[in-house]
């Protein structure tokens, strides 16, 4: 009878383990599709059937940096000698770099990139800072009608946010607002603070009280005990917070289009507007979105063993 159960499990193992690879795959397709394509020639990125093996090259990350036209007649030999061999890569594919008084003409990829950086990581250390002040204030004491308070910060995600875009827009207009940076940090830090006090506050509750009373007991006060025991004791939490908050800010995608224009304009409205000049250039597209994925990735990869902790404590947990 033993026998039988060890087979079963083993057997049971197996397929969940088969499972998970194929989820896994079935997870990955896209990214490692559009990596690829990245890497791609032009005319290889749109073939039927699709091209799995190609020779690599970085011209799709050239024509992502450079503003480029389409080339009218053949450049002559002369010229295409004496280009670097970027150039040469631009020129082969039927454009030609836009210059001005000899200087090459870069995109706006690189700026919007540094929006995106700026508003997503700011955004999220206010919107992580004010959701922990908060869920230790509603975790440690008793507040008046706490419940309802709970709720009502919950139920302004209930709301799809593109619902409230008109308004948004006309009030950003009247206090000029709109296409700055400021507009952007203090919408993405008002839709993520209330994920992050729910989310702060389940960690919040799973530091024992008793650490606090003890500092205040040894000549602490509330501060001192906050930020030298809870702090250090919800940096899990605060890690996990931040992730989720970075994401969600980074991937913003409907805001940034209607609420920006050129100066604070973020990378996800600018990646599709990189279409080329004649057909759709998806190699451009499929570059700056490979970029675009880098920095989620590293923050994650960097607070990976936080995160895996966050999943099975606290208020995921709860």
């Amino acid at each position: 009878m033993a026998a039988v159960t060890s087979r079963t499990e083993r057997i049971g193992h197996s397929i969940a383990i088969v499972a998970i690879v194929i989820a896994t795959l079935i997870f990955l397709a896209p990214i490692l599709w559009i990596t690829s394509t990245a890497f791609k020639p032009r005319a290889v990125a749109t073939s039927v059937p699709p091209t799995v093996l190609f020779q690599p090259e970085l011209t799709p990350f050239i024509k992502l940096f450079t503003k480029r036209v389409q080339l009218r007649e053949p450049v002559e030999q002369e010229v295409y000698d004496a280009a670097p061999w970027w150039e040469q890569a631009i020129y082969d594919g039927g454009e030609r770099v836009l210059k001005v008084g000899g200087s090459v003409q870069p995109s706006q990829y690189g700026n919007r990139f540094i929006n995106s950086l700026i508003v997503a990581g700011v955004s999220t250390i206010l919107a992580v800072g004010m959701g922990t002040l908060t869920a230790y204030g509603f975790s440690r004491f008793k507040i008046a009608g706490r419940d309802d308070l709970l709720f009502f910060i919950l139920s302004t995600r209930m709301l799809p946010p593109i619902v409230v875009a008109i308004p948004m827009f006309l009030m950003y207009r009247t206090f000029s607002l709109t296409d700055t940076h400021l507009g952007l940090i203090i919408l993405y830090t008002a839709f993520n603070v209330s994920f992050a006090v729910w989310l702060m506050k389940g960690f919040m509750d799973e530091i024992p009280k008793e650490y606090e009373e003890a500092a205040l007991v040894d000549g602490y006060t509330r501060m001192q005990a906050f930020f030298k025991i809870v702090l250090p004791e919800a940096t899990t939490g605060i890690a996990a917070t931040a992730v989720f908050s970075f994401i969600i800010a980074w991937n913003e995608y409907a805001f940034a289009l209607i609420l920006t224009n050129r100066r604070a304009q973020t990378a996800p409205p600018f990646i599709p507007s990189q279409i080329g000049s004649g057909i759709t250039d998806w190699t451009v597209i499929a570059a700056g979105t490979v970029l675009f994925l880098l920095p989620v990735a590293i923050f994650t990869f960097a607070l990976r063993g936080h995160l895996l902790r966050g999943i099975t404590f606290g208020a995921i947990r709860k």
